[in-house]
C-alpha cells in the first residue's frame, strides 16, 4: 500500500510540474498608425519609432500619444487600451498561468495628421511689436 501511495504522490508531483512547464502567457501589442504614414511616434514621452509601429505593452489604460511629421501639425492626444474579457480580474489568472497556450492581444489605432498652416510672417511681426511696446511702456 505504501508503494502505491508513493507512486500516486510521484504521479501528482509530475503532473503539477508538467502543468507548470506548460503555462500560457499573454502578449499585448499596440500598433500605432498615422495618415499619412511616416510620422515619428512618441508613447508616454518615449520615441517608439515611425508609423506604422508596433510595441508591446504591459498594462491597459490610457497612453499619451504624440505624432510629428514635417509639413504637418504635431498631434498630441491620448489613446485608451481596453482589456479583453480574458484579462479581467480573476479570469486573467487562468489566461496567464493556467491555460497551456499563448494568447496575443492586439490593439490598433490610427491618427489623422492635419497639414501645417503657413505662418503669416507679417502678422507674427506685428504681434511681436505690440508685445514689445506693452512690456516696455506698460504702467507699473
Amino acid at each position: 500500500m505504501t508503494a502505491r501511495l508513493t507512486a500516486a504522490r510521484g504521479g501528482l508531483i509530475a503532473l503539477i510540474a508538467l502543468t507548470c512547464l506548460q503555462t500560457g502567457c499573454v502578449r499585448r501589442t499596440l500598433t500605432l498608425n498615422s495618415d499619412p504614414q511616416g510620422a515619428r511616434v512618441f508613447l508616454n514621452d518615449d520615441e517608439v519609432g515611425t508609423s506604422p509601429v508596433s510595441v508591446d505593452f504591459t498594462w491597459y489604460g490610457t497612453y499619451d500619444v504624440i505624432l510629428r511629421k514635417d509639413g504637418y501639425e504635431t498631434l498630441k492626444t491620448h489613446h485608451r487600451v481596453e482589456p479583453p474579457w480574458y484579462q479581467w480580474p480573476v479570469i486573467d489568472f487562468f489566461a496567464e498561468v493556467v491555460l497551456p497556450c499563448n494568447l496575443h492581444d492586439q490593439h490598433e489605432a490610427t491618427f489623422a495628421l492635419e497639414p501645417a498652416q503657413p505662418i503669416d510672417s507679417e502678422a507674427l511681426r506685428q504681434e511681436a511689436i505690440q508685445f514689445r511696446e506693452q512690456s516696455l511702456f506698460a504702467p507699473e
